[in-house]
Order: structure tokens, then C-alpha cells, then sequence
């Protein structure tokens, strides 16, 4: 037990100092966040867990890949993985609308005046531009790419967290039972982006309280994840859930104007919401429909 306890309490260390070591060097070039020079820095971040577990594996004399569940075993849990944040996106788009300042836009300004938050001032009209002069609505555009770079591109870029979130340390806490390890990992996960929220990630305006937002949206995700990667039997669908997340994050803002960052869309408190509905759906499918119950 001592062994396991060292080893997830080294994994934990090295996975912060690896990934804020690498922003901490971009901060020191003068880099700025939410600009294009940021995107590869960010994918360094994200590998950060994957090395700090492999470390550790080797560390301690173990095996290096085998026990991270890297298995190519497609089953309907990769489905599963692919469709749910989708599914989540316009959940939080739903109870988004339920929420005081926040109204349906079908015109799409409010996504717009979101999107301009979040480019450089020479972008912005340009940007609104192109988004109106589609041929189809942006909304058909932004589901095709989430569906299509979700598992792919977004997925390898995931995948640098998952074989260290949901494939070393998940792990290694199983013995913990399903909703205490899925706490522990995403308290961690959640702190683990700090230096990324306060740089403006995901609550460009409020960056300090988004660092407590980002906590309890990992925290509530985290069982989601636990589940699809233990009915999987895969990091792979981690992967897969954890890409395609990110990349629906604006199906979730394109038809809302009003809100803030702490309130609308995937990350904010809509999300919120729509993780807590998801985690009793999860919870009513093990108990009454799965044939095998997990929790």
C-alpha cells in the first residue's frame, strides 16, 4: 500500500511540474495565451501526465505501457465516448437558457461577441465574416468538425492527460471504489490547470474564480470518465470522450447571447448542470439496466 500511495504521490508531482514547467518557459519567451504561438504549448501541457507516468513507471521497475490500458479494442463504449459530448453540449445549451441573463440567439451574436473575446483584435471581423457567409448554418460546420476532429486529432492531444489521468492514476486508486477515485482524480485534474485558467483558459474574464469552476467541472466529469474507461477497457475512449469534449465546446454558446464565461456554455455553470443530470443518468443506467453493475 505504501508502494502504490509513493508512487501515485510522485505521479502527482511530476505531472504539475512537467506541465507548468512548460508554461512557465513560454510565459518567459513572452508568450501570450489564447493566441495561436499557445496551441503547440498547450498539446506540451497536456502530455505532462502521460510523462510524469511513464516516469514513475520506470522509477519503480515496472512495466511502462502495459498497465496505462492502451488497448486498440473498439467496442460501443468508443461510440459511446464519441457521442456523449455532444450529447452534453446541447444539454449545457438547454440549461443555459434556464438560467437569468442568458437568451436564445438565433442570429448568433452573442457566440460571435463570444468568439471575439477570445481573438486578436485584427481577427475579429474577419472571423464574423466568414462565420455569416457560410453556405450552411456555422452550427451544421461546428458539429461536423467536433464529430470528425473529436476522435482524431483532438483525441491524441486528449491522450496525453488520459494514460496519465484515467490510465496510471485511476489505476492505481482503484482500490479506493469507483466514486472515491473518481473525487481524487478530478480534484487533481482540476488543480492541475490552474496555471492555464489564470492565463485566461476557458474564463478569459474571470480567471481566479474560473480556477475553482474548473475543479468542480473535473470533479463532476471525472465519474463520467471512470466509467467509460472501465466499461471500455481502454484509455482510448478516455481519449476519445476527453477530444471530442473540446472540440463541441461552441455547440454549446452558438445559439445563447448574454451570460458569462462562469455561467454559459460547456465549462460554465450550463455545464455544471448538464454533468449533474449526466452523472444521475450514469448512476440509474449501473443500477438498473447494466447487466454487470460497476458502482
Amino acid at each position: 500500500m505504501k508502494v502504490r500511495r509513493d508512487k501515485i504521490s510522485l505521479f502527482i508531482v511530476l505531472s504539475f511540474l512537467y506541465s507548468w514547467f512548460v508554461l512557465l518557459i513560454f510565459l518567459q519567451m513572452d508568450g501570450e495565451w489564447n493566441t495561436p504561438a499557445a496551441l503547440p504549448v498547450g498539446v506540451l501541457y497536456m502530455f505532462g501526465p502521460t510523462a510524469a507516468a511513464l516516469t514513475v513507471q520506470r522509477v519503480f521497475g515496472d512495466q511502462i505501457a502495459a498497465p496505462l490500458g492502451l488497448k486498440l479494442s473498439p467496442n460501443r463504449w468508443f461510440l459511446v465516448a464519441w457521442l456523449l459530448p455532444i450529447a452534453l453540449a446541447f444539454t449545457a445549451l438547454g440549461t443555459g437558457l434556464l438560467l437569468p441573463g442568458i437568451d436564445f440567439s438565433a442570429d448568433m451574436r452573442g457566440f460571435i461577441q463570444y468568439m471575439e473575446q477570445l481573438l486578436p483584435a485584427d481577427q475579429r471581423d474577419l472571423v464574423a465574416e466568414q462565420m455569416l457567409q457560410l453556405p450552411l448554418h456555422p452550427a451544421f460546420w461546428m458539429l461536423l468538425q467536433a464529430m470528425l476532429f473529436g476522435p482524431t486529432i483532438n483525441a491524441l492531444a486528449a491522450l496525453g492527460e488520459e494514460l496519465g489521468w484515467r490510465g496510471f492514476m485511476q489505476n492505481e486508486l482503484r482500490f479506493t471504489g469507483f466514486w472515491q477515485s473518481s473525487l481524487i482524480v478530478g480534484l487533481v485534474w482540476g488543480v492541475w490547470h490552474t496555471p492555464i485558467i489564470l492565463q485566461g483558459h476557458n474564463y478569459p474574464d474571470n480567471p481566479i474564480a474560473g480556477v475553482f469552476m474548473m475543479i468542480l467541472l473535473t470533479v463532476l466529469f471525472s465519474p463520467i470518465f471512470t466509467y467509460v474507461t472501465a466499461r471500455s477497457g481502454s484509455v482510448l475512449a478516455a481519449a476519445i470522450l476527453h477530444g471530442t469534449f473540446n472540440a463541441s465546446i461552441g455547440l454549446s454558446r452558438i445559439f445563447v447571447s448574454g451570460g458569462t464565461d462562469l455561467t454559459a456554455g460547456s465549462t460554465g455553470l450550463a455545464g455544471i448542470f448538464a454533468l449533474l443530470i449526466a452523472n444521475v443518468c450514469l448512476l440509474l443506467y449501473d443500477r438498473h439496466l447494466a447487466a454487470d453493475p460497476l458502482i
